[in-house]
């Protein structure tokens, strides 16, 4: 498969997937601000690893549990938006992106 290929549909999952999280911000999310920061699709597009940026959010593990227990819903809606895209929604696996905080220590590390 060519890779620019890959990289739209990674392009497209992303900006689904950050318009859904925004719009479901207050009833599915707790309040919470959650920003796509990254999509990785696998190369048969069966599995896309979904990076996540949360911001008042105190414990992010259990809130990166919470939310691939609610990943159906997530996928279901993904799905209605990407139909005509898409003919089969990879399965989605989310995970923290680490890297603010990881610049954040670096920064005071170097004051």
């Amino acid at each position: 498969m060519s890779s620019s290929r890959k990289q739209k549909i990674e392009r497209l999952l992303q900006k689904d997937l950050g318009d859904i999280f925004q719009k479901g911000t207050t009833s599915l999310f707790k309040g919470k601000m959650v920003t796509v920061t990254t999509v990785r699709v696998s190369t048969d597009l069966s599995i896309a690893k979904v990076y996540l940026s949360l911001f008042p959010v105190d414990n992010k593990n259990e809130f990166i549990h919470y939310i691939n227990d609610i990943e159906n819903q997530i996928r279901f809606e993904l799905g209605k938006r990407v139909r005509h895209q898409l003919r089969k929604v990879p399965e989605l696996k989310f995970f923290v992106d680490d890297s603010l905080d990881y610049i954040e220590n670096i920064d005071n590390l170097l004051k």
